[in-house]
């Protein structure tokens, strides 16, 4: 026995020894996002970069064809509803930053919607000497006049909030404000605010977000708003929110507390006190419908004499519910590779999209004396569909649907009668490419499903440039659509494109997601080289044609996977990355991700996070393919030090790197059509010169 708690001393102070060593950063002081030390280094690394991508032969016309796209005026103008107008925000050549328009419900159902500008960004920065990025208004329903407008410095997460009138088209003197911060803010009534913001010390969490959540009255300072709720410092975030049941004519005011990703405590105000909703604390609220309380469970629920299911969605009687009724309306119920993906509702019938193999389809159901009807809205094919937006006072959706060979295209359905409204042109020559679903089988023996886009006159004789795209992880899926861009910069010329829906997704419902999370995340990573060794030996492409992107948490599955497989690959492009999990909860939104990846800080977690973190696998006199790494300065959720970090790493040990960084952007390409357009080209110029 004590032979044993000596070996296992040793192992744990090695553990510490090595942990240790590997915190030793001779590049952290690229941590620091404005330092002068760091940003002549971004500097220095941009002007190598541009002058070698854009020299190639790719990347004037990429660029020039991708502008053309995102400027063009026959895109889809998406539409928010509210009140008698439909609000649009648009960019485009004239409209650098943007403007946010509206027109009427009758207007755009014509081909030339007549749109009438409400906000002019491009007027409103030079005004106020500050690149604005637009990131959304909240109407005060059911008026819809008045709107909580929010606007960001270069697309960052961090926003400020104005009041604005839509009918006198200007912000509100005197009106509400907040200045600089991640803050959670919404509507109570006309008079008062939910608000959570940078109250000063104290008032935020480990994770950078809102703890405390309080209402603002009208005509009062912000510091007088009063607590109605605290979170933990340890937690992820809190806020308030209110809720309109139109068909009840009811509102409901909740508070949500988030310890950690995927779990929550939601509370109900009544009577001005706070009421625990007694649910899971993995399983979330998806609204309310007809005074009936909507549940998705992320884990089996044992209540009320029965258990649900991992993934259903569930519907009870709000006032029974709290009164202790447990009995629920299974609205859905998972099943092999069927699972539930979101609800929508108007008055009088809910909108139920699921992803059935990866394939979308959306129910409608409708309550009734002997039990829920159910028909199903019509799609065109077996592809991507969604629900845009919805008027529940006048019985309207709008749906759209996509695939990757097919032009998107927006359905209106108004009380059950369907019409297409808008379509994308073809902005690329699709005739003779295919895109079929395939399986590969990952190193434990699950099939990992795929989408293969071929080009025109495509051979598997193991020589096409071949793009790998993937993502795994925070339960998000990855689904054909129609990318523009894609097709004109990719495969119009001649490459395949492959999508993979591996573990840690949400293709295929919670359990999916949780056979990546934490100890066991190593899968992600092998699931996606399993697709493309399936590539390799279909004869499709081969190691020296196939490369691979991802973003955000996609940047740390293709940084994972050229440094544990570099013989696999000889393109990496690594969009706003994680890369050093050493120290990711350290960095800005980083310690509310502990919950997918674990925490470095225990030596227990930093024994498996290690074995597939990029950042310290790098080693020298490996042979690793050029790798392409960008982010963004003005990224407040992902440290561009990530990037910056991995890059700098890689040279100090010999390996050469395209490193790009935009100063604006936030957690995305740019803030403006050109500068999205500008790394658009610069990362399938790299493909092309790396894969052909």
């Amino acid at each position: 026995m004590k032979k044993k708690l000596i070996v296992a001393l040793l192992a744990l102070a090695g553990a510490v020894a090595l942990a240790a060593a590997e915190d030793k950063d001779p590049f952290g002081w690229l941590e620091e996002i404005q330092g002068r030390k760091a940003i002549a280094w971004v500097k220095a690394h941009n002007a190598r970069t541009l002058k070698e991508l854009t020299a190639t032969r790719e990347y004037g016309p990429i660029l020039e064809k991708t502008l053309q796209i995102l400027d063009s005026k026959e895109r889809i103008p998406y539409p928010r509803i509210h009140g008698a107008f439909l609000y649009n925000f648009w960019q485009d050549a004239e409209h650098e930053r943007g403007v946010w328009r509206r027109t009427t419900l009758a207007s755009y159902r014509t081909a030339a919607p007549a749109w009438e500008i409400v906000i002019d960004l491009d007027a409103l920065s030079k005004k106020d000497g500050i690149p604005w990025s637009w990131q959304g208004a909240d109407f005060l329903e059911p008026e819809s006049r008045r709107c909580l407008v929010s606007l960001s410095r270069g697309g960052s997460d961090a926003t400020v909030v104005r009041e604005f009138d839509t009918l006198d088209k200007a912000f509100v003197a005197g009106g509400f404000a907040l200045p600089e911060a991640k803050s959670n803010v919404g509507w109570r009534d006309a008079d008062t605010l939910w608000v959570g913001t940078d109250f000063g010390p104290g008032s935020l969490t480990t994770s950078g977000y809102p703890r405390l959540v309080k209402l603002w009255t009208r005509g009062t300072p912000l510091a007088a708003a009063r607590t109605v709720f605290e979170g933990k410092a340890e937690d992820v975030s809190a806020s308030g929110y209110t809720v309109v049941d139109v068909a009840a004519g009811r509102a409901y005011h909740l508070v949500h507390r988030s310890p950690a990703f995927y779990k929550g405590e939601n509370f109900i105000m009544l009577d001005d006190r706070l009421v625990r909703i007694e649910i899971p604390e993995d399983a979330d609220i998806n609204g309310f419908f007809q005074d009936r309380l909507l549940v998705s469970l992320r884990t089996p629920w044992a209540t009320g004499g029965k258990t649900y299911p991992a993934g259903s969605l569930l519907a009870i009687g709000l006032d029974a519910f709290l009164r202790g009724a447990r009995e629920f309306d299974t609205l859905f119920e998972p099943s092999m590779r069927v699972a539930f993906s979101g609800v929508d509702s108007t008055a009088s019938r809910l909108f139920l999209t699921t992803l059935d193999n990866v394939h979308t389809r959306i129910q409608v159901l409708s309550p009734g004396k002997e039990g829920w009807t159910r028909a199903e809205l019509p799609l065109p094919g077996m592809g991507n569909a969604g629900i845009v937006d919805v008027d529940r006072r006048q019985e309207i959706v709008l749906y759209s649907y996509t695939d990757f060979l097919t032009p998107t295209t927006l359905y209106l359905d108004e009380a059950g009668r369907s019409e297409k409204v808008k379509a994308l042109p073809a902005f690329f020559n699709a005739d003779g490419m295919a895109f079929v679903q395939r399986e590969a089988v990952s190193r434990d023996g699950t099939k990992i499903p795929y989408f293969l886009v071929t080009p025109a006159g495509f051979v598997a004789d193991s020589n096409a440039p071949t793009l790998l795209y993937g993502y795994g992880g925070f339960e998000v899926p990855m689904l054909p659509g129609y990318s523009a861009v894609k097709g004109n910069a990719w495969l119009e010329r001649g490459g395949v494109y492959v999508l993979a829906n591996i573990r840690g997704g949400g293709e295929f419902g919670p359990d999916w997601h949780r056979q990546a999370l934490q100890e066991n995340r190593i899968k992600s990573f092998e699931d996606f080289i399993a697709v493309a060794e399936d590539l390799v030996a279909l004869r499709i492409t081969s190691p020296g044609h196939l490369g691979i992107m991802g973003g955000s948490q996609g940047g740390l599955l293709v940084g994972g996977c050229f440094t544990l497989r570099p013989d696999l690959f000889a393109a990496v492009v690594a969009q706003v990355p994680l890369a050093d999990m050493r120290r990711f909860h350290k960095l800005l939104a980083g310690a509310s991700w502990m919950a997918e990846y674990g925490d470095p800080d225990k030596p227990g977690d930093w024994a498996y996070i290690r074995t597939w973190s990029p950042y310290q696998l790098l080693k020298k006199g490996v042979a690793y393919p050029k790798p392409f790494f960008w982010t963004n300065t003005r990224d407040d959720r992902v440290h561009p030090a990530h990037a910056r970090k991995m890059a700098a790493r890689m040279e100090s040990m010999g390996h050469p790197v395209y490193y790009f960084e935009n100063i604006e952007g936030g957690h995305g390409s740019g803030s403006t059509n050109r500068q999205t357009a500008q790394v658009n080209a610069l990362e399938y110029s790299y493909l092309w010169k790396m894969l052909r």
